[in-house]
């Protein structure tokens, strides 16, 4: 991996809170994602999944882990199955974990190989009433293709039909949710590499380079600083592209007078950042951008405020459509008439501001987090509020990552992240 070693007592600590959640005499198993094949003998590089990451700091293929806290044998109360390493493995696809390395990563000391697992597997399920399986259950997944995690859950269930089944996501997404401090560092870590990658925007963004060559600007940064790149499918938009949300191609020209939304971040050690900024081209906002810029950055710090324990996910997004309301009416773009006769179910700020303000992040972009459940301390959103005006040719987003506080505002892992107007002026020129 490229990124530092992480103390392993952030994965002994998430094992032990997971455990408490769990039935008695019951375990837990958890699977490496597949590496998925783009044809021929091609695949794409492979991403762990987050979960068995977030338990274990395994981040290999084929690795399974086991939690079981009441087995009779203490040995088998965590048990890690892994690909078994050679000599020729080595050589020909790089070094992976061995069992002392294993132990070192994850802090568990049981450790058998992928071979031996079917074995291990009957004895453990033998001496347990219920087994809990990993689904995702997240409320963005859209999933067509047969994961490792599904193939395994139906043959888990076809072989020992007479237990009961149980689910982790519901803990998982209690769990992951909040996070720890070595969690926040790792974040901070992230949110650093893309405020370099920022800052190298600005002073090589001119008149005539294309949103690519910004695309690979980021790129070099973040490789340059152990990130293995971006946490998600960057944006980088200029003039009327802005006005597409989730515009990816990134193949046009930048043209003097435009700006550039930009929606971009670092992955550190799986762990993302999620930045958006909005520049000028030529290195300097107009009167109106500069309006508009303004307004959706006081709509950022208004909402920023608001991210408090015991705060309610949808009504944090009712209120912050007030804001943008004022604001709109302040730019001309909406008049009291339109207010007035908005539908409730789609108010009339949504024609220039038509997505939510804040998502959880963390180890997924868009992390896990129950949205009916009060906000809490060490919770990470983002703030990102937009208003986007495809008849003036430009769309502006503003987005920073921010931690929950016990008490007082959010505290901003991009509070270094340039965002004033009158800053990034300054760094352009």
């Amino acid at each position: 991996m490229k990124y530092d070693p992480i103390d392993s007592q952030l994965f002994i600590k998430n094992r032990k809170n997971f455990a408490k959640y769990m039935q008695p005499s019951s375990l837990a198993i958890f699977n490496s994602n597949d590496i998925y094949p783009t044809g021929a003998d091609s695949t794409l590089p492979f991403a762990q999944h987050r979960d068995i990451f977030y338990l274990s700091g395994v981040d290999q293929e084929e690795s399974v882990l086991v939690i079981f806290p009441d087995c009779p044998k203490e040995k088998h109360r965590e048990v890690l199955f892994l690909k078994e390493t050679n000599e020729h493995i080595a050589v020909w696809e790089g070094e992976k974990l061995t069992k002392e390395k294993a132990f070192e990563t994850s802090g568990i000391k049981t450790v058998y190989w992928l071979k031996d697992m079917e074995k291990v597997l009957f004895e453990l399920m033998t001496q347990c009433d219920t087994v809990y399986l990993n689904t995702n259950e997240h409320y963005r997944a859209s999933v067509e293709t047969e994961t490792r995690e599904a193939r395994f859950a139906k043959k888990l269930k076809d072989k020992y039909p007479a237990h009961s089944v149980a689910k982790s996501n519901p803990i998982l997404q209690r769990l992951r949710s909040v996070k720890d401090p070595i969690e926040l560092e790792i974040m901070q870590q992230a949110c650093d590499i893309t405020e370099k990658a920022f800052r190298r925007i600005l002073q090589f963004t001119k008149p005539g380079v294309w949103e690519y060559n910004l695309e690979a600007e980021f790129m070099h940064e973040f490789l340059n600083n152990r990130s293995k790149g971006f946490a998600y499918t960057p944006i980088i938009a200029s003039g009327n592209n802005a006005n597409v949300l989730h515009y990816i191609e990134n193949n046009q020209q930048c043209k003097a007078g435009d700006l550039i939304l930009i929606d971009a971040g670092a992955e550190y050690a799986n762990y993302s950042s999620d930045m958006s900024r909005t520049i000028p081209v030529s290195g300097k906002f107009t009167d109106r951008q500069k309006e508009v810029y303004n307004a959706v950055n006081r709509v950022k710090n208004e909402a920023t405020k608001m991210l408090i324990p015991g705060a309610y996910w949808e009504q944090y997004h009712v209120e912050v459509g007030k804001l943008m309301t004022s604001e709109l009416l302040g730019l001309g773009l909406l008049d009291k008439a339109d207010v007035q006769n908005e539908n409730p179910d789609w108010p009339a700020y949504k024609k220039y501001f038509m997505h939510g303000t804040s998502h959880h992040i963390g180890l997924d972009t868009h992390d896990y987090g129950l949205l009916h459940e009060p906000m809490q301390a060490n919770q990470v959103f983002t703030v990102e509020p937009g208003i986007y005006i495809p008849d003036e040719g430009f769309g502006i987003r503003l987005e920073d990552d921010v931690v929950i506080q016990e008490s007082g505002e959010p505290f901003n892992l991009m509070r270094n992240i340039p965002i004033e107007t009158e800053e990034i002026e300054e760094i352009m020129n």
